[in-house]
């Protein structure tokens, strides 16, 4: 990835951060994108204390502009683009049944499924120009369905049949396309997110007893798929094998991941 130029949304804290730290040590130009600029700036300050070179523009993937100004001042500044790295989103957490309206679906398909849309929409020309890479950091509910997280997993569904139709699109182009889907990792999303009324809850749960991934090993899984170009990444052992029962045996998959939801959130 040495000198490489490489945007990563999201990029303030959780697996955004930690893939900018990670990739900070390899010596590409990284350009970081987040709602809060004073955030950004100290994962930037962390970026060049690694030796890193990095460049932080306050973006809100919810918006057309931002996120078009994003690319256009990341191509002015370095003439290229070699890897996109969609990261930002925002969880949720209520059954459609409790829900005060369905404002929620609107806002978060916004972020997490436009918000992927239109940075890549105005990315492409320059990928196409480096033979780059795409990536969306999307869930294993883009693939699954889970209770209480449906406009959340919806907008990840998204997702998924977005970048795989736009593999098919691109094929001979030169550009990969990388749909990574992490489990539960530990960056306090858990304890944050939308609620039925959408408002966004910060209970400050602690969550640490439960089994999750570090942010920094799923940071290292999503690095090393980009440096193979994969299409491809679930990361979990139980993911993949609820994945690859699904088509088989629905039913079983549905009560294996209403159990876990319940177990994950019980007190």
């Amino acid at each position: 990835m040495k000198d490489q130029v490489i945007i990563i949304t999201g990029a303030s804290e959780g697996i955004g951060r930690a893939v900018v730290l990670n990739i900070a040590q390899r010596g590409a130009r990284l350009v970081l994108a987040a709602r809060n600029q004073a955030k950004l700036d100290a994962v930037k300050a962390e970026c060049e204390a690694l030796g890193g070179t990095a460049l932080a523009i306050s973006t809100d993937v919810g918006d057309e502009a931002a996120c078009k100004n994003l690319i256009d001042t990341t191509v002015e500044t370095y003439g290229r683009l070699d890897v996109l790295i969609n990261n930002a989103g925002i969880s949720m957490h209520g059954r459609v049944d409790e829900l005060k309206d369905t404002a929620i679906f609107e806002r978060i398909m916004r972020v997490n499924y436009m918000g992927t849309v239109w940075p890549t929409y105005y990315a492409l020309p320059h990928l196409k120009a480096s033979k780059g890479m795409v990536v969306g950091v999307s869930s294993l509910q883009g693939k699954l369905g889970f209770p209480g997280s449906s406009a959340y997993a919806a907008s990840k569904h998204a997702v998924q049949g977005f970048f795989d139709s736009l593999r098919i699109e691109l094929m001979g182009s030169g550009v990969g396309v990388l749909v990574a889907s992490p489990g539960a990792v530990d960056t306090g999303i858990h304890g944050k997110r939308l609620t039925g009324d959408g408002t966004m809850a910060d209970e400050g749960r602690d969550f640490s007893d439960k089994k999750q991934m570090s942010a920094e090993r799923c940071a290292e899984l999503i690095v090393g798929a980009i440096q193979k170009r994969r299409r491809d990444l679930i990361m979990t052992a139980g993911g993949k094998m609820a994945v690859w029962l699904k088509p088989f045996f629905p039913g079983y998959v549905d009560k294996r991941v209403k159990a876990a939801v319940e177990d994950w959130y019980a007190d």
